[in-house]
């Protein structure tokens, strides 16, 4: 594990405005031009017209289509859950969703958010984790260490880290991006797209590169679940220094972690 104490290196810059990756930019642009938000009146009119308990079979209906989809940790878009789930349900959109949320609320324990208002994409994260600090990390997940790995350098490099640094950290780490891991398979794929989807990384194309180079930033998901604070616990083992050693990181991760508060925009 000694060679982790390279993620130390620090760099005082950080990219002020990030652009997202091709990739993401085509998936958000598929959202369903016919759906309009139902207004209160229309919302209470098509309440009108339901039993109660259709109401709570269709709220059900909508938390386990959240639970089964979060599995993969992408962000659940609201065109698919209209289309797939909601159906003729659509114009009591805003109170199902609210129903929804105080469910995952009240019997789950997670925060229902809408990560992206202009897509009206959604996630959901634990508020045990996000009120405790604690990352996203299982034993039984050896993706999750990985990632955590990745969230350390670019937070330790100022916020950004263009691709070679990351390659080159992993090969020192053992793990070779162009060949396929044991545990996580094609390391690059993983790095470059699935965290990408999840909403973990963005894998943005830096401008004016021949070759073309990209650098990755924390995604929105990444700074909604993991803990700064705990990144700069994490890298103060490693190197047996007081976290306050890195004055920059330790102000950016005590800042981040006390004013950092999620809206809760299920209603939208």
């Amino acid at each position: 594990m000694t060679q982790r104490k390279r993620l130390s290196n620090t760099q005082s810059s950080f990219q002020s405005r990030r652009q997202p990756s091709t990739f993401m930019a085509q998936e958000e642009d598929d959202d369903d031009p016919s759906f309009t938000q139902p207004s209160t009146s229309q919302v209470q009119r098509g309440l009108e017209k339901l039993s109660a308990a259709q109401v709570d079979q269709k709220t059900a209906e909508v938390v386990q289509y959240f639970l089964v989809k979060d599995q993969k940790k992408i962000p659940i878009r609201r065109a698919d859950l209209v289309k797939h789930v909601l159906k003729e349900y659509r114009s009591i959109y805003p109170e199902i969703m609210k129903r929804a949320a105080r469910t995952f609320d009240q019997v789950f324990g997670l925060k229902l958010i809408e990560i992206d208002t202009k897509n009206h994409m959604y996630i959901l994260i634990n508020k045990l984790e996000t009120a405790e600090g604690a990352p996203p990390i299982n034993p039984s997940n050896p993706k999750m260490a990985l990632l955590f790995v990745i969230l350390s350098v670019i937070f330790m490099k100022g916020g950004v880290v263009k691709e070679n640094v990351i390659w080159n950290t992993l090969k020192k780490l053992r793990v070779d991006p162009a060949d396929k891991h044991e545990e996580f398979g094609d390391v690059k794929k993983v790095l470059t797209d699935e965290f990408v989807r999840q909403r973990y990384l963005e894998y943005v194309r830096i401008p004016h590169t021949e070759p073309v180079e990209h650098e990755f930033h924390w995604g929105q998901r990444a700074d909604l679940e993991v803990s700064k604070a705990k990144i700069l616990e994490f890298i103060g083992q490693l190197h047996e220094q007081d976290p306050q050693s890195w004055i920059q990181q330790y102000r950016e991760a005590h800042s981040s972690s006390t004013s950092a508060q999620p809206n809760n925009s299920s209603q939208r």
